[in-house]
């Protein structure tokens, strides 16, 4: 395989570290996205160091675990404000990071992977309801 390939890995297998962070660590987004960019790019060295894909893999990796970060960030606290309790929510997440970094093996997956999750935390967030909207259909008496 060319470097395409492994530069794909590590930007997947960043996403799918950025994803197990936000389930596992209850730290605000930016200080989940620093650790999740520090561990993509541990990944991204470690496959640079066993496989040649030169300092992409690294920038992939960093990548990868921010935006991943980024968008399991969105559901993880959605499902915590519905009533999801830690735990379970971690346990879910955990095994959704798990699927992911087994995607990042395909070709071309782990690039996708990468630009998805942020465009599906995009996409929950403008389906968000307003916080306080039922207050506001109490208030038509």
């Amino acid at each position: 395989m060319g470097a395409w390939y492994w530069i794909g890995v590590a930007a997947g297998l960043g996403a799918a570290a950025g994803v197990l962070l936000t389930g596992a660590l209850r730290v605000a987004l930016v200080g989940i996205a620093v650790l999740a960019a520090v561990a993509g790019a541990a990944l991204g060295y470690g496959i640079d160091a066993w496989q040649s894909g030169g300092w992409g893999d690294i920038v992939a990796g960093v990548v990868g675990g921010a935006l991943g970060s980024v968008g399991a960030f969105q559901v993880v606290r959605g499902a915590l404000r519905r009533g999801g309790t830690r735990g379970g929510t971690a346990v879910i997440v955990a095994g959704a990071a798990l699927a992911a970094g087994g995607l990042a093996w395909v070709p071309a997956l782990g690039y996708l992977e990468a630009i998805a999750l942020p465009v599906l935390a995009a996409r929950l967030r403008r389906r968000a309801p307003e916080t306080y909207a039922g207050l506001r259909t109490l208030a038509k008496d």
